[in-house]
């Protein structure tokens, strides 16, 4: 059982806790937090329903939910939720707490790690001598790469004429794959910097996030496809392939920006306001996520096999949700 006000707690420093760690197992989460890991389910559930006021597509935080419901063994990832990247306000009490908690470690510490033990038990003793209600910013080193060094590094691929070895990561499929690329330009478009390539694995272009890609090496070979123009992202980022899957949805009156912010292929005005829309989808994943959040401001018309598939995601986030209620 977890009440509300324990939920909530939980909920301040999960999105914090989950960007430090980068991808963690379900399973290592809930033990870290002192819960089962159907309740800490049940908190990303509530967690990625959350973000900045507006709560469109782009402001919500993203949680690889769906991928877990099917795999209790899998690891949470977790994107767009720099803002709550904070340091937290700690009390007097808190605070005398973790000074405790550092004292005890200092001593059986591994020396790779002391020096930040005894930094942020600094931190500590200073405010709490100086009278103050302490502000601790603990930082764990960042294990991922640099933006900036793999930007560089892809560009040079670029214009060395070489393919790029990947390791990237899908969090809507809670999925790591190793690729072979010919990069075609490095393009920036709102606030996110995207690698434009020829995937050798899906044999067809793709578009990279390159905060996503956790490696990258260039390799001796050439690119079998360096002809390619550069993509235009200024009409959006989504380009429909071959192997899309067209579907239909009803949207209500409410959720009509839904055919603004994203690349319907056919929209036509519903009696009551709304609209009814098609569009090609190239991972049902992302559709099933958005048709759990939206309710009935978004629903599926066709094709019938994502139906069922968004009810037993749903019959199984209910049934999760009654037995942690």
């Amino acid at each position: 059982m977890s009440g509300a006000k324990d939920q909530l707690a939980r909920l301040l420093t999960l999105a914090p806790y989950l960007q430090t760690r980068g991808a963690v197992p379900l399973k290592e989460v809930a033990a870290d937090f002192g819960v089962t890991p159907q309740q800490m389910l049940s908190d990303l559930r509530v967690l990625y329903l959350c973000g900045l006021p507006g709560f469109g597509p782009g402001d919500l935080i993203e949680i690889n939910v769906e991928s877990l419901l099917d795999d209790p063994d899998g690891v949470v990832r977790i994107n767009n939720a720099d803002f709550l990247a904070r340091p937290l306000r700690l009390g007097s009490h808190e605070a005398s707490a973790l000074i405790v908690g550092l004292r005890a470690l200092q001593e059986s510490s591994p020396v790779a790690s002391r020096d930040l033990v005894d930094r942020t038990l600094a931190k500590l003793e200073d405010a709490t001598e100086e009278g103050a209600v302490p502000v601790v910013d603990i930082r764990i080193p960042e294990q991922r790469p640099d933006l900036r060094q793999t930007r560089s590094a892809l560009e040079k691929a670029v214009g060395a004429d070489r393919q790029v070895a990947l390791v990237y990561v899908v969090p809507s499929r809670d999925e790591v794959t190793e690729r072979i690329v010919d990069p075609i330009a490095v393009l920036q478009r709102d606030g996110h910097v995207y690698l434009d390539a020829w995937c050798h694995l899906a044999d067809a272009r793709r578009l990279f996030r390159v905060d996503r890609i956790t490696q990258v090496e260039a390799l001796d070979s050439a690119r079998d496809v360096p002809d390619l123009p550069p993509r235009d992202l200024s009409d959006g980022l989504f380009e429909a392939g071959p192997a899309d899957q067209v579907v239909s949805l009803a949207l209500s009156p409410q959720m009509r920006w839904f055919a603004e912010h994203y690349p319907v292929l056919t929209a036509t005005e519903t009696p009551d306001g709304g609209l009814d829309v098609t569009l090609a989808v190239g991972d049902q994943q992302w559709l099933v996520r958005l048709a759990l959040r939206f309710g009935t401001g978004l629903t599926v018309l066709s094709p019938s096999e994502l139906q069922d598939r968004i009810r037993e995601v749903a019959a199984a986030a209910l049934r999760l949700q009654q037995a942690t209620a």
